[in-house]
């Protein structure tokens, strides 16, 4: 992996992080049920890549860095209660891809 590879990388990155930050429409279980992962997810793994590299980062600060502000903030302002449907579509498709 070239430099030029890291830089482009990290701009798609925040590029992403920008469109998620700007459709709090799109919940995460939505997410989660057309792709496979949400927010959280990306919170993780960014938790999980800095922490292979030596840096202690906790839940709360890497949520945080994906959202753009804290997590409990952004959800009692964006994130209603799951529906039925929404729970129901959920499990169709962890079933199907366990």
């Amino acid at each position: 992996m070239t430099d030029l590879d890291t830089e482009l990388e990290a701009a798609a990155f925040r590029r992403l992080l920008e469109h998620l930050r700007s459709r709090t429409d799109v919940q995460n279980i939505d997410l989660m049920i057309g792709a496979g992962f949400c927010r959280n997810c990306l919170a993780d793994w960014y938790r999980e890549a800095a922490e292979a590299r030596g840096i202690e980062m906790g839940k709360d600060e890497s949520r945080e860095r994906i959202y753009g502000e804290p997590f409990a903030q952004w959800k009692a302002m964006h994130q209603p209660e799951a529906t039925a449907q929404q729970l129901a579509a959920l499990a169709a498709v962890q079933r199907k891809h366990s």
